[in-house]
């Protein structure tokens, strides 16, 4: 059961409220996350700001990827729920994609190293060493999407938080021939 309510759209803020309606128009439902921001508009509008901002880069599967490596890293259930979810509906993941991607690795060479590089910052809290920036350089990234992997970690940071302090009851449906563990 959580420990934070988790506000029906009538009861949210009025603030809250338009968010609530196009997450639910988005995905056909309302996840128990955003009703659990919608007790302060605030976080939430942070939250929509860090999605607005950084859905605009790398590309869908890494920005998927980070958030199952670092929701493994933190041990959140929820947010592997709802990202095996949104990774296999939007950004079209495999399984196998998704329970590699947990672990922080890929099969596409690139792809890989971000995650490694994903875990890496997760697991350090960001005192990564000249080998793991040498590996995502070498794979491709430049200094611009290096941030844009540690914004990403920093985002499902937020979210793993929120939803591990909460103890968010998971309401992603399972996605058949995968495992949200």
């Amino acid at each position: 059961m959580a420990r934070l309510k988790i506000m029906s759209r009538d009861d949210a803020p009025p603030a809250a409220q338009p968010t609530l309606d196009g997450v639910t128009r988005q995905l056909g439902f309302t996840p128990n996350f955003f009703a659990v921001l919608a007790n302060s508009p605030a976080v939430m509008a942070i939250n929509g700001a860090l999605e607005a901002g950084l859905g605009k880069t790398l590309d869908a599967k890494t920005r998927e990827g980070i958030a199952l490596t670092t929701a493994g890293v933190n041990g959140c259930e929820y947010c592997t729920a709802a990202h095996t979810y949104t990774g296999h509906k939007f950004a079209h993941l495999s399984a196998e994609d998704i329970a590699s991607a947990k672990l922080g690795q890929a099969d596409d060479a690139k792809l890989d190293a971000a995650l490694r590089f994903a875990r890496a910052v997760a697991a350090t809290r960001g005192r990564v060493s000249d080998t793991d920036l040498a590996e995502v350089r070498d794979a491709g990234y430049d200094d611009g999407q290096i941030l844009e992997i540690v914004a990403n970690v920093a985002k499902s940071f937020l979210t793993n938080m929120i939803n591990n302090v909460t103890r968010t009851d998971v309401d992603f449906p399972a996605v058949e021939g995968v495992n949200a563990d």
